[in-house]
């Protein structure tokens, strides 16, 4: 580096006279000025990449959020079409929204919170289970009926922590 810098500073003690005023002045001073077309360099390309990618960019961003926007929608409205698939066709002739219905599977097999989805407000709860003959699940049911019949329920709020513990409220 030192000898870079000697170098430079050795440009002080040179001496030129200007072509244009004939002015004596230092060559470290001279202020080069090119009037052609300067040869384009790999330096030249490589910042006039960046600046093309850099505009690129901006543009993509403006419309970024947009286009999130427009996929939601587009996946939104394709779920009740994947939803309604995988129901049982005895469950797609119900009048619920399916993003309505909640899988519990044991043992009542839905539950439906009817108005949750388009009225962001529960207007009923509705349990939806299918026929079987098992006598035990059949029992399981039966008291899940009389406890709501008889009005023998409660609700409670479970605060689960980081480490795990959880208190009932």
């Amino acid at each position: 580096m030192s000898g870079l810098l000697e170098a430079f500073q050795s440009f002080r003690t040179i001496y030129c006279v200007c072509p244009c005023c004939n002015k004596l002045m230092r060559f470290s001073d001279i202020r080069l000025q090119y009037e052609g077309k300067t040869p384009e360099t790999w330096l030249d390309k490589y910042e006039s990449k960046i600046v093309s990618l850099q505009k690129k960019e901006d543009k993509f961003q403006e419309k970024e959020s947009e286009m999130r926007k427009k996929a939601t929608e587009k996946g939104r409205a394709q779920v009740p079409a994947l939803v309604k698939q995988s129901f049982d066709k005895d469950l797609l002739k119900l009048p619920y929204d399916p993003y309505d219905i909640k899988a519990l599977l044991h043992p009542v097999d839905f539950v439906v919170f009817d108005g949750l989805e388009q009225k962001k407000m529960v207007d009923n709860v509705v349990f939806l289970s299918k026929k079987t003959k098992d006598t035990e699940l059949n029992k399981i049911r039966k008291t899940i009926k009389n406890t709501i019949d008889k009005e023998e329920y409660d609700w409670k709020i479970a605060r689960v922590s980081i480490d795990g513990k959880i208190k009932i409220e």
